[in-house]
């Protein structure tokens, strides 16, 4: 029996020895609203990237990447730590539903809400050690230093918040040589060269073996004053030379270990406003007391360059008839900027949310109004916008990765972003079984 016992206990420290041995350290980074010409074009464009650009000559990339439906950071962050739709994960867009706005405007915050597990998970199923700095649906995740994204007020009380939110005392024992974090949505380049310092401080520190970092001035910019613009082409060189400090930490803590850069979503000039809400008002199917809604039976779930109609109750077959007519009547009124109307059958066919019956996709240039009272067509609250067709080139995002394991110089061509999490997870040596792409490095795959 000592024997066997003898036998069993090294076998598994053989396995577990054999795991740790294949697995390769990974810090990925997003940059929120990086376009692949941004890189792939960079110097055609005018832009010195040489940190981004070297990812093209010491690893691979995708040309493009498809990305979900709707087209937003927090969905789409949520596919690329996961692998899987929005359908699946269950984060159908940045803000919560909230037709009664007793959220206050509420983010989708809390990874307790994906309902899949997460590359996070993974790696601690498997014993390697997680690191979090300000990556979106982050709050109370499976992390064991986590710095997740929340605000409220955006003011300093938000920090106090964060740092009870954090991994117990880690706020606190960093600030004391950082100085204060980033206060409350401080999402400019400042706030990112913030927010890179604690990345590093917690790389050279912890020695995380999975490491997530999420990088947000250039959607802020590109939001303000479109993509392509002096303002969001100085921004995204200031972003560059933040990857080249995180990208040297990398390397210093993890030699043989691997970086990975992705965005989440494309972005495009925006000139109008379409306030959805208005017919929906007109048509009885949403009722305002006071300027607030007082009672609804069909919304507008805003995702900027589209929105989900949620139907009260989608068994309502008269309300479903009365909804299904009046978009049929907004699609073909070119005020509107409508492109299509997916039906719940095509939703579900994309990966949406269960919760959409219908999902109005805009035409570029138009965007979702914010509020209810206003003109049907105003002037864009934005100059630059996402969320549109995940089809669209301009939609597309970027996926850079380079280090041990991956070849120099290698084209993915267009890929699916539910691909970059099996991918991350074959290097990692981790399971993420319900993935719905394929690891683009080789090893085992599931598709839809």
């Amino acid at each position: 029996m000592r024997r066997l016992l003898l036998a069993l206990s090294f076998g598994v420290s053989a396995v577990l020895s054999c795991a740790q041995a294949i697995a390769t350290p990974v810090l990925l980074i997003s940059i929120d609203g990086l376009r692949p010409a941004d890189v792939l074009q960079a110097r055609q464009h005018g832009l010195a990237l040489p940190n981004l650009e070297a990812f093209l000559q010491r690893g691979a990339h995708a040309h493009d990447v498809r990305g979900v439906l709707p087209t937003l950071t927090y969905p789409s962050h949520t596919t690329l730590i996961t692998g899987v739709s929005p359908q699946l994960h269950g984060i159908g867009g940045n803000l919560t539903f909230d037709p009664y706005n007793k959220n206050q405007q509420g983010w989708d915050w809390y990874a307790s809400d994906i309902k899949v597990p997460t590359l996070w998970d993974a790696a601690h199923a498997a014993g390697l050690s997680t690191a979090n700095v300000h990556w979106p649906v982050s709050v109370g995740a499976q992390v064991d230093w986590n710095l997740p994204q929340i605000w409220r007020t955006g003011t300093a009380d938000d920090r106090k918040l964060l740092a009870a939110l954090a991994t117990p005392g880690l706020l606190p024992s960093l600030e004391r040589d950082l100085g204060p974090y980033a206060d409350g949505i401080a999402e400019d380049l400042p706030g990112d060269r913030n927010r890179t310092r604690f990345a590093i401080k917690l790389l050279e520190t912890r020695k995380p073996y999975f490491m997530t970092a999420y990088l947000t001035a250039l959607d802020t910019q590109q939001h303000a004053s479109g993509p392509d613009t002096p303002a969001s082409r100085e921004v995204l060189e200031g972003i560059d030379r933040l990857i080249g400090e995180l990208v040297a930490a990398a390397q210093r803590v993890h030699p043989d270990g691997v970086v990975a850069i992705v965005s989440d979503h494309g972005f495009a000039p925006v000139q109008h406003d379409v306030n959805l809400y208005l017919p929906f008002i007109q048509a009885g199917l949403i009722t305002l007391k006071d300027g607030e809604v007082s009672d609804w039976q069909a919304m507008p779930w805003n995702d900027g360059g589209s929105a989900a109609i949620v139907l009260r109750d989608p068994a309502n077959d008269t309300i479903k008839l009365k909804v299904a007519a009046l978009l049929k009547r907004l699609q073909g009124d070119p005020q509107y900027g409508i492109a299509q109307v997916l039906d719940h059958s095509q939703v579900m066919a994309q990966g949406g949310t269960s919760m959409a019956s219908w999902f109005v996709q805009f035409r570029l240039g138009y965007e979702m109004a914010i509020k209810p009272d206003v003109p049907l067509l105003s002037p864009g609250h934005y100059l630059g916008m996402h969320g549109y067709a995940a089809a669209l080139p301009e939609m597309r995002s970027t996926f850079l990765i380079a280090g041990q394991g991956v070849p120099a110089g290698k084209d993915f061509g267009s890929i699916d972003m539910r691909d970059i999490a099996p991918t991350l997870a074959m290097l990692l040596g981790v399971q993420l079984p319900q993935a719905q792409g394929k690891a683009l490095l080789g090893g085992p795959s599931r598709q839809q």
